[in-house]
């Protein structure tokens, strides 16, 4: 069976369709899947419609079926660090029910999305009786993990231009649209320039100089939250000439 689409019906049977197509449910039987799908609830949020706020107390875990999450945290300053964007597939919310702390970031819809939604004790109690759920959550934490653990290398490494350009490849290669085969690809994120500072921990005045100087080079073009790699190659060469 295809992976159901937002304009498939949501019958459990094609949820559970979508779940086999999720990593973290590779070791879970056909069987246990349907009882999952029976368990989780859609919800629609609409372009920057909060999901869940950081220190919230709410447990729901989501997975996203359609659209693209941004995940990320605020200082006591109020200065947002973004942790990630989550798309089809992806698990989020799943940190406060394992350990029943307050919410530790805010996630909000970059466009139109569709979730699934579960009670943080209903999946706990799937986890207890399905030990493939159980193996399929600790692999998905470990990869979190290690991207945490790159993140800070790249920290390390580069400086602000060379960890935008490392972060908005990896994004392209995951997001991006090819415009020219191997020269010109787009990644619409629909992140503004205080979203892309976000993202390194820089200054919105910083990134717009960095925009400015990569469109006079014939690298990035940047309009409306949208990136357009005018040669990716060349961008690849930048972030690597930047590293420290």
């Amino acid at each position: 069976m295809s992976n159901p689409t937002i304009s498939d019906p949501l019958t459990d049977k094609n949820l559970e369709a979508f779940l086999a197509a999720i990593e973290i449910f590779a070791d879970v039987s056909a069987s246990d899947r349907l009882a999952l799908a029976k368990d989780f609830r859609p919800r629609s949020y609409k372009k920057t419609e909060l999901i869940f706020q950081q220190g919230d107390l709410d447990q729901t875990v989501y997975i996203v079926m359609e659209g693209k999450v941004r995940i990320y945290k605020v200082s006591l300053t109020g200065n947002e660090t973004s942790i990630n964007i989550s798309s089809r597939g992806a698990v989020i919310g799943e940190f406060a029910p394992i350990d029943h702390e307050p919410r530790s970031a805010t996630a909000k819809a970059l466009e139109p999305c569709l979730l699934l939604s579960m009670t943080g004790e209903v999946f706990m109690r799937h986890m207890r009786a399905t030990p493939g759920l159980a193996l399929g959550m600790s692999r998905m934490l470990v990869t979190k993990l290690r991207l945490t653990a790159t993140y800070a290398e790249t920290v390390a490494q580069y400086d602000a231009a060379g960890r935008l350009l490392h972060v908005l490849l990896l994004y392209a290669d995951e997001f991006g649209t090819e415009l020219e085969p191997g020269k010109r690809y787009a990644l619409d994120l629909n992140l503004s320039q205080t979203d892309l500072a976000s993202l390194i921990g820089a200054r919105r005045e910083h990134i717009n100089r960095i925009l400015r100087d990569w469109l006079k080079r014939g690298l990035i073009e940047y309009q409306n939250g949208e990136i357009i790699f005018v040669d990716l190659q060349a961008a690849q060469q930048e972030r690597d000439n930047r590293r420290l």
